[in-house]
């Protein structure tokens, strides 16, 4: 095989463009794998990036999709060999460097995982970076002294990808989820992954003092702007904040208060700059202790790369729930 499909984004003298191409296959460099992907999945910032509504990719052209799962072809490093099952997440896919919606990606072989044993290379993607992030949040909670004894988990967003794992793996090491969504019919769902109660968005956005009564012992926050700043007012003391995404807004207008009278802190979550160390040991948990129970209901649909501009619009209007698989 000398040529593959790739799903290429470009844009010129701020034209944005994308669509299937055809590649040349070419060998990986000292230090490097090439992958034969066989799954990725469709995260937010990939709907910005294959549109073009956001700035997410630092050259052009490159192709999109920040998640990788395949079977390594050629090795340029003694950790890997032909055969191999790796997962590819974050790091610079689809930022600088090519990333997995295409038939072959060619990486540093630092940024592979072995794809542990009790994960299949579906699964790994059905979770990929969603799963991975959200897994990331309660590491950081914990290792931060969160504990389900000080009370409720909000989780916002929570019909989204992050948010469905993050409800159904906070669920599973025994914390209470209060789960937000916008989406009325989704609260049976909610419940199913693992939500003790589901809320409104106005429910938590309204806010009229520096500090609210203390109502969640932490939070999973996949919105920012306006929905941030109202919890950072409402968490109860000690509690731990992990901020993940910004789909509400980038800017945070809260004060100090509950940081320096209720000890409260809040955790950056930054899943594609995670030291290798720690990835390696969340994806060892996802396929263990931390493996969602209901992640066969977390994905709602496969699709092939030819119906990724579809699908892209369908995330970024809200109409997409859970998660989606690509299959190669």
């Amino acid at each position: 095989m000398t040529s593959y499909k790739a799903f290429r984004i470009h844009r010129d003298n701020a034209q944005h463009s994308a669509g299937i191409e055809e590649l040349e296959l070419q060998a990986p460099d000292e230090g490097e794998l090439l992958i034969r992907v066989k799954y990725s999945s469709i995260n937010y910032k990939d709907a910005l990036a294959g549109t073009g509504k956001a700035q997410i990719l630092r050259h052009y052209p490159l192709t999109g999709g920040i998640d990788a799962c395949g079977e390594v072809t050629e090795s340029n490093d003694r950790r890997f060999k032909p055969g191999d099952s790796v997962i590819v997440t974050g790091y610079e896919l689809s930022a600088t460097a090519d990333g997995g919606y295409a038939e072959y990606l060619r990486v540093p072989a630092d940024w592979a995982i072995p794809l542990p044993d009790g994960l299949t290379a579906a699964q790994s993607m059905a979770l990929g970076t969603a799963g991975f992030t959200a897994a990331l949040a309660l590491y950081r909670m914990e290792i931060n002294g969160q504990k389900p004894d000080m009370g409720p988990i909000l989780i916002t967003g929570a019909t989204g990808g992050v948010g469905c794992f993050a409800v159904n793996i906070f669920d599973g090491e025994g914390f209470e989820v209060n789960a937000v969504t916008g989406k009325a019919d989704q609260h049976g769902y909610l419940e199913h992954l693992g939500a003790q109660e589901v809320l409104g968005r106005e429910k938590v956005t309204t806010y009229h003092h520096a500090l609210e009564r203390g109502h969640w012992g932490g939070a999973v926050d996949n919105v920012g702007g306006e929905m941030l700043s109202s919890i950072t007012r409402k968490i109860r003391p000690w509690g731990n904040i992990a901020a993940i995404g910004l789909a509400g807004g980038h800017e945070l207008n809260t004060t100090v208060m509950p940081f320096i009278l209720r000890g409260v802190s809040l955790l950056g979550i930054n899943s594609a700059g995670c030291p290798y160390e720690i990835r390696e040991e969340i994806w060892q948990r996802l396929a263990t202790d931390l493996k969602p129970r209901h992640l066969d209901d977390i994905v709602t649909q496969t699709v092939t790369l030819e119906q990724l501009p579809e699908v892209f619009d369908q995330m970024l209007e809200g109409q997409i729930m859970g998660r989606t698989v690509v299959s190669l």
